[in-house]
């Protein structure tokens, strides 16, 4: 063990104190500072954590109709969902948070532990810096502008503090509120890539891709 290292400890504005690195040194992703909550006018957006996977199940249970309309693209409503497989995910989503690598947050109206949706911010590359926007809505939820509210402070989020240059979703073609959350957003459609992707009977599926850049 090294005798040298010693605790971070935290400044006042509870920013872990790090040491300043080398200039042109960047930081590595996985010690990146930025708050774990966000806000907006009707929802508070945080990540899934240890505990969390009651609520999120029951969430997807509620939503699953939906979800399972678009295989291809939602490849993991397929799969059989359950209370403890869902609380294993978040725990696992959690720990890619830490990482930097997936940033995965639960929608949730303000002042309750209801789950309305979630959006991620994932497939990051940090040397750009550029991602993917993810993110659905739970059926009794839709309707109310909720998922648009939560994705448009995500990514002023992901612009604002995460120095984004480019942020770009991919959706089913056949997904027209998916793809009115990216017309809302003033996310510009780059193009349709054509039998894309593949549905569970073998159906071709069309992808739209929309992006905006900063």
């Amino acid at each position: 063990m090294r005798h040298d290292c010693k605790p971070l400890r935290s400044n006042n504005d509870g920013k872990p104190d790090i040491p300043p690195r080398p200039p042109g040194q960047s930081v590595p992703p996985a010690i990146r500072y930025f708050p774990e909550q966000l806000d907006s006018e009707r929802l508070t957006i945080r990540p899934a954590r240890h505990g969390d996977g009651a609520r999120l199940y029951e969430a997807v249970a509620a939503s699953l109709d939906d979800l399972r309309r678009f295989p291809a693209s939602m490849s993991w409503a397929m799969r059989d969902q359950t209370l403890l497989g869902t609380e294993q995910y978040c725990r696992d989503a959690y720990a890619y948070f830490l990482l930097r690598e997936h940033l995965f947050y639960l929608l949730l109206l303000k002042g309750s532990d209801i789950v309305v949706g979630c959006c991620a911010l994932y497939c990051i590359n940090w040397d750009v810096p550029s991602c993917q926007l993810g993110y659905w809505g739970r059926t009794p939820f839709q309707g109310r502008g909720l998922i648009t509210e939560g994705a448009r402070r995500l990514v002023d989020f992901g612009f604002a503090e995460l120095g984004m240059r480019r942020i770009e979703t991919w959706v089913d073609d056949l997904n027209r509120p998916s793809w009115r959350v990216c017309q809302r957003l003033d996310f510009a459609l780059e193009g349709l890539l054509r039998n894309e992707r593949i549905d569970p009977d073998g159906t071709l599926r069309n992808t739209r891709i929309y992006s905006q850049i900063r």
